[in-house]
């Protein structure tokens, strides 16, 4: 017995059973009725057993045999047809689920409003949202496991630079604000000159914000003195909220809401140079989702709301 039967003799032999006879088959088939009746010997000696009981003038009558591969015919070709389906849907990019990771001020700042307009306007795939910081999603973008990476870059030397393993999409700038504590009754934001001998806070010491800021402090001429780490932005603005430290943190935090209450920017000196970092949408090469289209869109139109 052949391990995989022939699918062409398992339609002929279907036929024949939604139709109850040979000729009837051959008319739904398109076949003469001899054609059939050879369909039917060839599967017979492919499996070694009699399906069908054939006697003149009378309609077919199936086997045990028979009556088991009926079934499981009808159980194939059922299951084919939901494959048919479900492969020409992925064809046209009609897809179950979409991985989106972003980091976490993206998650609550930028992503709310976005995901809500998104969901207004058309039913598509479900987006799972997933918390990553950008150096731990390229590798998953690379990989496939994710679809889209929304990602920062401080430096234009840091990644996600140019490769072949991933394509980036610029979003726009995000402003980065030097604040302080907002002292009541005070009538004017404090000078950067007022701040140097304040404790600041910012990334390790080899994270990219942290370069960032020694390279702007030394275009400056200045030398903050960072005595407070840490990677967490919200972190960093309880720590500049209390009055323990001032410190650059993306513009994105400081917009309506409790959270960006109680600091105030500080006044830097003229032609002091603005600083941003890089928004940017990550996502394997290729033809993207159209709901990872527009997702990229909206995020865009979101980041340059920040700046204006």
């Amino acid at each position: 017995m052949k391990s995989q039967p022939d699918l062409k003799l398992l339609a002929t032999f279907l036929a024949v059973v939604r139709q109850g006879s040979m000729a009837g088959a051959a008319t739904a088939l398109g076949y003469v009725p001899s054609a059939v009746s050879q369909h039917i010997a060839a599967l017979e000696r492919d499996l070694g057993v009699e399906l069908i009981v054939r006697r003149p003038g009378s309609r077919l009558i199936l086997t045990a045999a028979g009556r088991s591969l009926a079934q499981a015919t009808e159980t194939l070709f059922d299951a084919t047809a939901r494959f048919q389906d479900a492969a020409a849907g992925i064809a046209q990019r009609e897809i179950a689920e979409l991985r989106v990771g972003t980091y976490p001020s993206a998650m609550s700042h930028l992503l709310p409003d976005v995901l809500t307009t998104l969901r207004a306007r058309r039913l598509g795939p479900r987006l799972r949202l997933i918390d990553v910081e950008t150096h731990e999603g390229l590798p998953r973008v690379k990989s496939g496991d994710m679809d889209l990476l929304i990602a920062y870059r401080y430096l234009p030397e840091d990644p996600p630079g140019r490769s072949e393993a991933w394509t980036v999409t610029a979003l726009g700038r995000e402003p980065l604000v030097l604040v302080a504590a907002a002292e009541p009754g005070r009538r004017r934001p404090p000078e950067l000159a007022e701040c140097l001998e304040r404790a600041w806070i910012s990334g390790h010491a080899h994270n990219a914000d942290r370069r960032l800021l020694h390279r702007w402090a030394g275009e400056l001429g200045i030398a903050p003195r960072v005595t407070l780490e840490t990677e967490d932005l919200h972190s960093m603005l309880a720590m500049i909220r209390a009055g323990l430290a001032v410190g650059l943190v993306p513009a994105t935090l400081l917009g309506a809401g409790p959270e960006g209450s109680g600091v105030e920017r500080v006044i830097l000196p003229p032609g002091a140079a603005p600083l941003y970092r890089e928004i940017l949408a990550v996502s394997r090469p290729g033809t993207r989702s159209p709901v990872i289209d527009e997702l990229v869109a909206l995020l865009a139109a979101a980041v340059e709301s920040v700046r204006s």
